[in-house]
């Protein structure tokens, strides 16, 4: 069942995500703490779940995933603590606990960020695979995580909250394929490429991963209208609350279910050439559209 084998990769990566961390007994105690709030209390795990997902697709060794899977979860976990920060979102929970920047302070969430954030190289830098796929996988990370991708899309979304009325749904599809988007792609990309993917082979798994990327941020937006903090493990209503463009703001609730179906179906387009051997990919991709949280 899919189901069983996600969970048993929860743990595999919660369990390499601690091993990677740096020890809170050693110093600076305060900073490794908060490395550890950011990265440890919880979390879906989508994308290092994509990572062992697409590898497995193609036959690789899971100890050959294990190092993209926790640097990309590490690169995540630094990006919501700087989005949760008073100068982006000023959120005070994330995962039902206290943000990072509550529960210690400013300083030390934007030195744990940033400390994160350099981990997750450091831990591709000693990646037990061959040097060519190392470059490829630090490469891919690095882009995503950049300028063109997550950090170019929390640009954009910080310069159009307040003026939601002026940007349409071409740009705001285009702000989500990066803030969102790009690092999921690179999620599903780098599983694949431990794995020697060939190129017609990721041309289909990023086609997948741009659809997915999309979905994820559709069903967050209506999640953000119809769900409650309880059930989300953070604040809800302040995508209206700021004036953010969002999915339902723009199209309205049943567009954007509409939407989200529209996107399902081209993510099983896309992985139907793998046929079976995709369904794991196929029930991220379920869990995506139907998630509750």
């Amino acid at each position: 069942m899919p189901e069983a084998r996600l969970a048993q990769w929860r743990e595999r990566i919660d369990l390499a995500l601690a091993a990677a961390l740096p020890s809170t007994d050693s110093g600076p105690g305060r900073l490794h703490a908060a490395m550890h709030h950011a990265a440890l209390l919880g979390g879906k795990r989508m994308r290092p779940l994509l990572v062992y997902a697409a590898g497995d697709l193609f036959g690789a060794d899971p100890t050959a995933l294990d190092a993209p899977a926790v640097a990309i979860e590490l690169v995540h976990a630094y990006s919501l603590v700087h989005d949760d920060l008073p100068a982006m979102d000023d959120d005070d929970l994330r995962r039902n606990q206290p943000t990072v920047h509550i529960a210690f302070d400013e300083a030390t969430a934007i030195l744990a960020g940033d400390a994160l954030q350099t981990q997750a190289f450091s831990v591709l830098a000693d990646a037990p695979v061959n040097d060519a796929v190392r470059v490829a996988l630090m490469r891919t990370l690095a882009r995503a995580a950049g300028s063109a991708g997550m950090c170019g899309g929390q640009a954009l979304d910080l310069a159009a909250t307040g003026n939601s009325a002026v940007i349409g749904i071409d740009a705001l599809e285009h702000l989500h394929a990066l803030k969102t988007g790009a690092l999921i792609r690179a999620a599903v990309r780098m599983g694949a490429l431990c794995a020697n993917a060939t190129e017609a082979e990721l041309e289909s798994l990023d086609a997948y991963a741009d659809a997915l990327g999309l979905a994820f941020q559709v069903r967050d937006d209506i999640l953000d209208v119809e769900s409650d903090s309880d059930t989300l493990g953070k604040t809800v209503g302040k995508d209206a609350a700021q004036d953010k463009a969002t999915f339902p703001a723009l199209l309205g609730l049943d567009a954007s279910q509409g939407r989200l179906q529209e996107l399902a179906a081209r993510m099983n387009d896309a992985l139907a050439p793998f046929g079976e051997r995709a369904g794991l990919l196929a029930a991220l991709g379920r869990q995506a559209v139907e998630r509750s949280f």
